[in-house]
């Protein structure tokens, strides 16, 4: 059984190799389920070639679209190294009889995590301190202490957030032990009585910072526009941990360099490598990561272990995390 991995470098790390890091464990329990092939990085281009023949395709990043699976008519299973599953056509894989699998929840910790790191640094400023010491900053500073611009208590400050599953819920845990209170919108409500469920208008307004975590979807696309950014406080802050195009980045942009809110902490972009001249890289009130909050080792390896979980359950004629 031909087993093809289309985009291994952002998993295992092989595109900025990491020197004495271990290769994740759970590329072997895949080489143990057929005949694995791994792939780097694959081209758009290269999708039907290198999957030619192939019923198992595993893939993070490449599109497999209505041509390509068009294209490979052996092709049975997809399992999608990730939660989101936007890069496959699911109604034409369906359609085709190809199971669409995917990886839920292996990445909470490290999102949740990364989403308050984003946040803090924002608000206490530790990495721009820290490379200021390293410039002489303080060994010139006239007094003990000094400041880059005034820092920012969390406690009592309202956190708002935008989608309620499992990261989401960690974040507001997270944020509820810093002191925060917690408000969210979402469309499907729960019981949980340590924070309040709003519309979006009120969410907008309310909060101090504003962290998303919704999927991307048309109804989510752009769900930060400048409309939104209009009815915001001018002291606010956004995080985004989520997906890129669910913030219209003119529109932030805009937001950031005029006042309309304070700062922003972005793990996404809605073009991802970002090009050079990209105006949100080089702002002071603008912290970027590149798309690592998902990637802790420990987030990595349950990755592939779900992802080979996948394949096993699939040719046992038990298909899990089917979508």
């Amino acid at each position: 059984m031909r087993i093809v991995l289309l985009d291994a470098d952002p998993i295992t790390g092989s595109a900025r190799a990491i020197p004495g890091e271990a290769p994740p464990a759970s590329l072997a329990q895949l080489a143990r389920l057929g005949e694995l092939e791994v792939h780097g990085r694959t081209g758009q281009g290269e999708v039907v070639a290198r999957l030619a023949g192939a019923p198992i395709a595993l893939t993070n990043k490449v599109v497999l679209g209505p041509a390509e699976l068009q294209a490979l008519p052996e092709l049975r299973l997809i399992s999608v190294l990730a939660t989101g599953v936007n890069v496959v056509d699911v109604a034409a894989a369906r359609a085709a009889g190809i199971t669409v699998c995917n990886v839920p929840d292996y990445s909470t910790p490290s999102v949740a995590q990364h989403a308050i790191a984003l946040l803090l640094e924002l608000v206490s400023q530790v990495g721009r301190h820290a490379a200021d010491v390293a410039r002489g900053g303080w060994e010139a500073s006239p007094v003990f202490s000094y400041y880059l611009e005034p820092l920012q208590e969390l406690d009592g400050a309202t956190l708002g957030i935008a989608g309620y599953g499992a990261i989401g819920r960690r974040v507001a845990r997270i944020a509820r032990a810093l002191g925060m209170r917690v408000i969210v919108h979402t469309r499907t409500p729960s019981n949980d009585w340590e924070v309040r469920f709003v519309n979006k208008a009120t969410l907008l307004a309310e909060s101090d910072v504003l962290s998303l975590h919704v999927p991307l979807s048309s109804e989510t696309f752009h769900y930060l526009d400048k409309s939104a950014f209009s009815a915001m406080k001018r002291t606010a802050l956004v995080i985004n941990c989520a997906r890129g195009p669910v913030i219209d980045e003119q529109a932030l942009l805009e937001a950031l360099t005029t006042g309309l809110i304070r700062g922003a902490g972005l793990d996404v972009l809605e073009k991802e490598p970002p090009p050079a001249d990209h105006p949100l890289l080089r702002l002071p009130n603008c912290v970027v990561t590149p798309h690592v909050a998902w990637a802790s080792a420990a987030a990595r390896e349950r990755l592939l272990s779900i992802t080979a979980d996948n394949v096993k359950a699939f040719l046992a004629g038990q298909p899990q995390n089917v979508v």
